[in-house]
């Protein structure tokens, strides 16, 4: 079996760093706007499936997934929290200095320390009142639980998370820029990448004025140069680079007298305009580019903004039926797409990665089941009525979408394969 070439390796190296750079822009936005409103985070995830790293720093576990698909923030509150803790259940406390109970110890292995309190739990409220009350020898006593008290178990430590620092704890606006901030993130993910082309290639300007010239192509052999201000052409003023284009493109095989403006200096020089393979004019020259901040910044922000109205565009044109569903994409054609583009050069991976994210940023959002869009539809329904959505039924609705995006994956990736594979 042939070793699998450098390309290979370079095409499998941008498809993992640009679907991670995406997933973990995505859920770093969920879960800065989380922290910020005082969400517990229990853990940070890249990938799905098993954990094959993982590291905890303050409240959160960080992890990398065995599968290299999507990522997840898991929040307090946003599932039925884990009922460990019953009534009747032998158990070992822990006090701090304050006599506020520390750590909840579940696990009879771990109760040999001297310095521990057993009893049998009669009542607690880890959620509201924090308190919890302990029979030992007879006598019942009520102690203070800590806000970020643990239950230790046999394997692990899980914090506790009273009800302000659950997700539906949290104020209707708190909630709503917690699960915005996901696909808000891949937008201003594109805008970056989008103006960080402008910065590392240069943003077009619209000013007649010519940029790099081809080496043997017809604006090099007249005689044009890079820097020459084109100030008319057959006699026509010139005022921005969109006209230039216009007319060279309409005069395919045309000679045309271009007026320019050299050190000062003013000469006529005449154009043989060459023909393109899609039978338009073209004299090979590029206009000149600017690298400042300000035109990147713009740049990247009319660029996410164009990209955008096209890909809502092209969902139109699938909703009504001009596009067929077989022209969907999904994982197998955005990985291949991804790889070829990566052999492509710099600049096209990264305007790809650009066009990726907004797709992300713009799909999480539609009003679906299992999506941010359908938790905000949701989140807005609670606020229009004043009460939330009864929680089991709202779990069934995301469990229904998502098994209804499951089913949309597999068909659209059969379009992949037979699309890419199957006939080659």
């Amino acid at each position: 079996m042939p070793l699998p070439s450098l390309d290979s390796f370079e095409s499998i190296l941008a498809i993992i760093v640009v679907f991670s750079l995406l997933v973990l822009v995505h859920e770093l936005g969920h879960f800065l706007l989380a922290k910020r409103a005082g969400i517990l985070c229990r853990e940070f995830a890249l990938g799905m499936g098993p954990k094959i790293f993982r590291f905890k720093r303050g409240e959160t576990e960080y992890t990398i997934r065995a599968l290299p698909i999507g990522g997840l923030v898991r929040m307090a509150g946003e599932d039925p929290e884990m009922d460990l803790l019953k009534t009747r259940m032998e158990i070992a406390i822990e006090q701090d200095a304050m006599g506020r109970i520390t750590r909840i110890i579940l696990d009879p292995n771990q109760w040999r320390e001297s310095h521990l309190i057993r009893g049998t739990v009669i009542k607690h409220d880890l959620e509201h009142r924090l308190t919890l009350t302990l029979e030992t020898d007879g006598e019942q006593v009520a102690y203070e639980v800590h806000p970020q008290a643990h239950l230790v178990l046999a394997d692990q430590e899980v914090q506790i998370a009273p009800y302000d620092r659950q997700f539906r704890g949290k104020t209707v606006s708190q909630r709503f820029w917690a699960i915005f901030a996901g696909p808000a993130a891949n937008f201003l993910l594109a805008f970056l990448l989008l103006a960080s082309l402008g910065l590392l290639f240069g943003v077009p300007n619209n000013e007649p004025l010519l940029g790099e010239v081809k080496t043997g192509g017809p604006a090099a052999q007249a005689g044009l140069l890079e820097g020459d201000r084109v100030l008319a052409i057959d006699g026509q003023p010139i005022q921005s680079w969109k006209q230039l284009v216009e007319i060279v493109s309409s005069s395919p095989g045309k000679t045309l007298t271009f007026q320019i403006e050299r050190e000062g200096g003013k000469k006529s020089v005449d154009v043989t305009v060459g023909k393109s393979e899609t039978g338009t004019g073209q004299i090979m020259v590029y206009s000149s580019v600017t690298h400042s901040p300000w035109a990147a910044a713009k740049y990247g922000a009319i660029a996410t903004y164009e990209y955008t109205a096209l890909i809502l565009g092209n969902l139109a044109m699938l909703l009504t039926g001009a596009v067929g569903f077989e022209e969907l994409s999904g994982p197998v054609g955005i990985f291949k797409m991804t790889g070829e583009f990566a052999q492509q050069g710099l600049e096209i991976l990264i305007r790809w990665s650009a066009v990726l994210s907004i797709n992300l940023g713009l799909f999480n959002l539609l009003p679906l089941p299992a999506l941010d869009g359908g938790r905000l539809a949701f989140l807005a329904v609670e606020a229009l009525r004043g009460r939330p959505v009864d929680p089991q039924k709202e779990g069934m609705v995301h469990f229904l979408g998502f098994a209804f995006l499951m089913l949309l994956i597999l068909v659209v990736t059969w379009n992949d394969l037979q699309r890419f594979i199957f006939t080659g």
